[in-house]
């Protein structure tokens, strides 16, 4: 396991603690309207405040224009449920880089990072700004961790302290033990539109897992591969010779790609289309894949019960529309059902996930996308890099200190 500093670690009374969360949430008429990843913070919130501290808060939301300010991109709902939960007024500050007064608040949340210049280009001089406001800093956002920006790495560079936040450890924790430290058989599901997206991600897994289940668009392009016709399905024609190696290569490996048995149809991408069962060697030339059907989730069933690990990252059909939703179910009841140790991450997956209500009965619903994929394969995260670095410099300065 990555060697850390954590909020354990560390002195915090009398301090002023920066703490990067991820307040990305979906806000709907002014309100935000899943605080799922709000609440998930508040105990590290508790903790800073527990010991002493104060905190400042720094979150980015959506993708607005650096350097504009658009209120359709304002933390201000989320300052507002923050304020809630802790039962203590949480104010947005709009101009807080040159400095915040915190003479008279506990926590106060920072305006949308992404409004200011240089946040997604990891500028040194905002970096440099944001570690001048804090004693410590701490990263608790592990879906930003795959970004090197100035609030996530440029901040930890020059802050006197840097550490992970729990949320982060967690993350951290529980990836580990699904993909560094797996009990075999291990199962690993990636579905999605395109293989382009996933490609490196496939080629990674069918290298650690023992049998990967291609779901969405991506099994499309694997179908074809294998010289079935997909009528007007979603594919990737450029990658159907890369997909087909993959195949031969994920073989050689020990790694079985099960295709589909049967699948279901519909003749438009629409809600109110019809959906048809048959087999996969019966599809039409006007036909449009749009889940697996129940053989092969019966197949897939079969394999799920006998893994002892299971990584999962993508939905197996569009799941968005009731008739083409029952592969994806089938799937996130029996990964619920099943003993072994379970992760899921990604959009998408969530969604699923909860459409389905099995988030109790998953072990680990991982808050990352692109840093889940990342990590699945195998590539070091900047934010958490720069952390191991702050980790082994306050080790040998807390060394010096005892000499």
């Amino acid at each position: 396991m990555t060697i850390l500093v954590k909020i354990s670690d560390l002195d915090l009374s009398g301090k002023t603690v920066l703490i990067r969360e991820d307040y990305n949430v979906p806000i709907k008429d002014g309100l935000v309207s899943s605080d799922t990843r709000i609440r998930a913070t508040l105990p590290t919130l508790m903790q800073v405040l527990e010991a002493g501290a104060k905190i400042i808060l720094v979150s980015h939301l959506g993708r607005p224009v650096a350097g504009e300010y658009d209120e359709a991109y304002s933390l201000a709902p989320v300052a507002k449920c923050l304020s809630d939960f802790l039962g203590i007024e949480v104010p947005l500050i709009k101009d807080w880089t040159d400095g915040i007064d915190m003479t008279n608040h506990r926590v106060v949340l920072c305006e949308n990072v992404r409004f200011e210049k240089g946040e997604t280009k990891n500028d040194d001089a905002l970096a440099r700004k944001m570690a001048q406001l804090c004693q410590v800093y701490i990263n608790d956002a592990f879906a930003t961790a795959h970004r090197a920006q100035a609030s996530t790495h440029g901040v930890a560079k020059y802050a006197a302290v840097s550490a992970a936040g729990p949320l982060l450890i967690n993350e951290l924790k529980a990836l580990t033990k699904a993909l560094r430290e797996p009990e075999s058989p291990v199962i690993a599901i990636v579905g999605g539109a395109k293989v382009s997206s996933k490609l490196t991600i496939l080629e990674s897994l069918s290298e650690k897992v023992d049998q990967l289940i291609v779901g969405g668009g991506i099994v499309n392009t694997f179908l074809k591969s294998a010289g079935y016709e997909i009528g007007k399905s979603l594919y990737e024609p450029d990658l159907v010779d890369v997909a087909s190696k993959l195949m031969q290569e994920a073989e050689k490996n020990g790694c079985q790609i099960p295709l589909p048995i049967d699948v279901v149809c519909g003749k438009e991408f629409d809600e109110s289309t019809a959906a048809v069962t048959k087999p996969v060697s019966e599809v039409e030339a006007d036909d449009m894949i749009m889940d697996v059907g129940p053989e092969t989730s019966q197949q897939l069933n079969d394999i799920i019960t006998k893994a002892k690990t299971i990584v999962w990252n993508g939905p197996l059909g569009v799941f968005e529309f009731d008739q083409f939703s029952q592969g994806t179910k089938n799937l996130a009841d029996a990964i619920a059902n099943s003993n072994a140790y379970s992760i899921a991450g990604g959009g998408d997956t969530i969604a699923a996930i909860s459409k389905f209500n099995v988030e109790d009965k998953i072990s680990y619903i991982s808050t990352g996308g692109g840093a889940f994929l990342e990590f699945l394969e195998g590539k070091k995260l900047p934010a958490i890099e720069i952390l191991e670095e702050a980790a082994r410099a306050w080790e040998a300065m807390e060394r010096a200190r005892e000499l």
